[in-house]
């Protein structure tokens, strides 16, 4: 892929995550529909733990409760795992709202 992401926000990997367990179907621009776990979530991105075709500044769209389809880049991998960055932070009462609907067990939610 030529040129690199162009995000219009800065890299936040000690941002806040909240573990979920996300199956989603993703649009790539080269692969087509994969299919992706989301470990874990932040307004600013989120994690996968299967994440054998991605490399870093690979575009995909996610489809996420409450906000709908937006789109995330590659911002690292290991191993099988990868952590992909939103174009745009997600505003906070929407993130609370897909908090409750993919973590329903409030114990594992963080204190807001």
């Amino acid at each position: 892929m030529t040129g690199g992401a162009n995000l219009s926000v800065t890299e936040m990997r000690r941002a806040a995550r909240h573990p979920v367990d996300f199956p989603a179907i993703v649009e790539h621009f080269v692969h087509g529909d994969l299919h992706l776990h989301v470990c874990n979530l932040s307004a600013h991105g989120f994690m996968v733990d299967d994440a054998q075709q991605l490399q870093r500044g690979d575009r995909i769209i996610i489809r996420l409760p409450v906000v709908g389809r937006i789109e995330a880049y590659v911002i690292w991998t290991r191993d099988t795992r990868a952590g992909l960055q939103f174009e745009r932070i997600i505003r906070l009462d929407d993130f609370v709202s897909i908090i409750d609907q993919l973590q329903p067990n409030p114990r594992l939610r963080r204190s807001r």
